[in-house]
């Protein structure tokens, strides 16, 4: 099985994770000011369990400490509760 990919997609501001080339899930965000806001995380049910879920988080999480000036808002119950167990991802969070 190939490696997922997470890629920002700012017109449609959403995180994508992918599998060659197929849309597996999305986080949705919103930005305002060094704040970026989190809400929404879907893994689309036939990918469901097969860790697509945490690949997107940690890679969105990733891609956003690399921009460096933002923090994150996790709004989406799934990030929040990701992030409370990844405490190398704590200092993100707004």
């Amino acid at each position: 099985m190939s490696e997922i990919t997470v890629t920002r997609n700012e017109s449609d501001s959403r995180f994508e994770a992918r599998r060659d080339g197929e849309l597996l899930g999305y986080i949705s965000y919103e930005v305002e000011g060094d704040v970026i806001d989190l809400p929404h995380t879907k893994v689309f049910p036939e990918y469901e369990g097969q860790g697509v879920g945490s690949a997107l988080v940690r890679q969105t999480l990733d891609q956003i400490r690399a921009i460096g000036d933002l923090r994150v808002k996790p709004t989406c119950p799934f990030i929040d509760i990701w992030i409370k167990r990844h405490k190398d991802y704590h200092d993100l969070v707004a």
